[in-house]
This record gives C-alpha cells, sequence and structure tokens, in this order.
C-alpha cells in the first residue's frame, strides 16, 4: 500500500511541481517539493528509530526458560491468591518442565515433562509433552500473549478455566 501511494501520488505531485518550476520560474515550487521530500524522509527515519517501541516481542526458545507464577493481575482476589500459592511451573534450560502443586512454600507434587518450540508464525510456541500422570492444567499447550516487551502464557484448565502465568519468582503474599 505504501509503495503504490509513492508511485501514484508521491511522485507525480512531486514531477508536476518541478515542471511547474521550470515553466513559471518560480522557486517556490522548487522549495515545496524540497520541503515536502525532507519531511517524508524525517518521518521515515522517526519511524524506523521507534519501530522497537512499538512493536510486539519476538520469541524464542530461550525466551521461555525460567520461573512462572500466576499473574495475580487478571482476576485479583481469593481465587487467583489460591492459585498462585498452589501452582508454579519451571521451565529449565535443558528443555525439561516440572510443573509443581504447591501449599505456599511447600512443593506437594512434581509433574515431569519435556519442553519444546513450534515455529508457527514470527514466534516460537511452546509445547509440552507431559509424563503421565498428568495435571489436568497441562492437557493442552499454553496459548502465548506477546506484548511490547514482555509475555504471558495462559492455559486452559478444564476445572478452573484460564490460568494466566507469567515469569516470576514466588514470594509469600499477604
Amino acid at each position: 500500500m505504501g509503495g503504490l501511494f509513492f508511485i501514484l501520488i508521491v511522485l507525480p505531485i512531486s514531477l508536476l511541481l518541478l515542471i511547474i518550476a521550470g515553466i513559471t520560474n518560480k522557486k517556490i515550487y522548487a522549495q515545496l517539493v524540497l520541503y515536502f521530500w525532507l519531511f517524508l524522509i524525517t518521518i521515515s527515519i522517526l519511524a524506523e528509530i521507534t519501530r522497537p517501541l512499538f512493536t510486539k516481542k519476538v520469541l524464542e526458545k530461550s525466551d521461555f526458560y525460567g520461573e512462572y507464577i500466576i499473574d495475580r493481575s487478571y482476576f485479583p482476589g481469593k481465587q487467583a491468591n489460591w492459585q498462585y500459592n498452589n501452582f508454579r511451573f519451571e521451565i529449565k534450560e535443558n528443555d525439561s518442565i516440572y510443573f509443581y502443586v504447591t501449599d505456599n512454600k511447600i512443593i506437594l507434587k512434581t509433574y515431569k515433562g519435556k519442553f519444546s518450540t513450534k515455529k508457527t508464525f514470527t514466534s516460537e510456541r511452546p509445547k509440552f509433552k507431559m509424563q503421565t500422570p498428568n495435571h489436568h492444567i497441562l492437557t493442552t499447550n499454553p496459548t502465548v500473549y506477546r506484548e511490547i516487551w514482555d509475555f504471558y502464557l495462559v492455559f486452559n484448565s478444564p476445572k478452573f478455566k484460564n490460568m494466566y502465568f507469567r515469569k516470576g519468582k514466588w514470594k509469600t503474599i499477604d
């Protein structure tokens, strides 16, 4: 779309103004073209410089390594606090996932599995192959929601519906 606009509108108008400047010997038309092109070039440079500030993060496999906790900011309250204190997981660099069922600090049960990614579009998506028996939260792979600087994972649990996990260290809550 931008190239078509440039070829069909910007170039013909610029050429027309330069022809008018040559015929009428008025510098104002040539100056108009010069200022317009300076404006276009400046806007293009600024757009390229600021693009990283507005583009969603492109995820690679290494971005997924780390510890994950329930993101209590989506639906704050008792249920989110309970989930926070009872579930968390870790993806290690040896491509393992350890899903923990906890009672606050105490790990009650650990579910283990293998971690890999699949590149479907520009970003990679996580895939888990859990050992059996498996926990209901991990029956499907998570959906990844990318943000400009970060991302979060949403698991669709048959019992709890959507569960939002974000990278972070587990800490005791009040």
